[in-house]
């Protein structure tokens, strides 16, 4: 199965009507035999949707087949996970399937493009699904682009909102903060800066370009700032401490002396703490 073709859709493999329960190649396979998914990209469910999709189950019955591979054990879920956990909730014993012999980089894609195309990930899901393809099976953003049908400019803007501090993923994940105010503090440099204006943009329920003008205004004073401080230091220095930067993803500042000196690594998390120590081992 070539990864170019999962971006189009999930119709070509699972029929998308009515009549597609008797269709070829559909079975009927017990719900206690088919198991959850490992590479599941979703792991926050709506409570309220899921309860709108039981009401609908609960008086149509399972319209579209589940897909599955098999396992030594029985079977594992491919896409349709809502499906089969809304069937199980109404003790509905049997629900149509198409079973796929498909690997673990095809059933991630699967699963994806069928979240995506049901806009049922919150962004920070979608990142960390990139994420995987890219880490695990060796896909370029470009590739992960293709398969899901998004440009790569969107691909690496997803990828990037990993790069905020744990609470602002946090509050992304929970959906307290939306994906617009989470890529504007990403032009923030500093975690520290971007934890008080986040606090900030929270508290005082601001939009989206209201928080832009905002960092947009404090880049530019800061800007000035900077260079003013800069130019009283061995720019040496403060190369360095813009490489250390870049490499460590934090605020670092180096206070250098004639003979000695210390280096200042900014952290503003345990989590951020321990990543910042990966970097540095490696």
């Amino acid at each position: 199965m070539e990864s170019r073709a999962l971006g189009k859709g999930l119709s070509a493999l699972i029929p998308n009507n009515p009549e597609a329960v008797r269709g070829e190649g559909v079975r009927f396979l017990k719900t206690t035999a088919i198991k959850d998914s490992a590479l599941q990209p979703r792991t926050n469910y709506d409570a309220q949707k899921l309860a709108q999709l039981v009401e609908s189950i609960k008086e149509k019955g399972v319209l579209q087949p589940i897909l599955v591979r098999e396992k030594e054990d029985g079977y594992e879920v491919v896409a349709g996970e809502r499906r089969l956990r809304a069937a199980r909730q109404l003790n509905i014993v049997e629900v149509p399937a198409i079973i796929k012999k498909v690997s673990d980089q095809e059933a991630l894609v699967l699963a994806l493009v069928e979240n995506i195309q049901r806009e049922e990930l919150n962004p920070l899901e979608e990142a960390q699904a990139f994420k995987k393809l890219i880490e695990s099976f060796g896909f370029t953003q470009d590739a992960v682009a293709q398969s899901v049908g998004r440009d790569r400019s969107t691909i690496s803007n997803q990828l990037r909102l990993l790069k905020l501090p744990e609470e602002i993923q946090k509050s992304l994940f929970e959906g307290h903060l939306s994906e617009g105010h989470a890529r504007a503090l990403l032009a923030v440099e500093s975690f520290l800066h971007q934890k008080e204006i986040f606090e900030y943009a929270v508290s005082n329920k601001i939009s989206v370009r209201e928080l832009e003008k905002i960092i947009r205004e404090g880049l530019q004073s800061g800007s000035r700032r900077e260079k003013a401080k800069s130019a009283n230091r061995d720019q040496n220095v403060v190369a360095l401490e813009e490489n250390l930067q870049q490499v460590l993803g934090t605020k670092v500042r180096i206070n250098a002396k004639k003979k000695s000196g210390k280096i200042i690594i900014e952290y503003y998390s345990n989590g951020d703490l321990d990543r910042i120590i990966q970097r540095l081992i490696k």
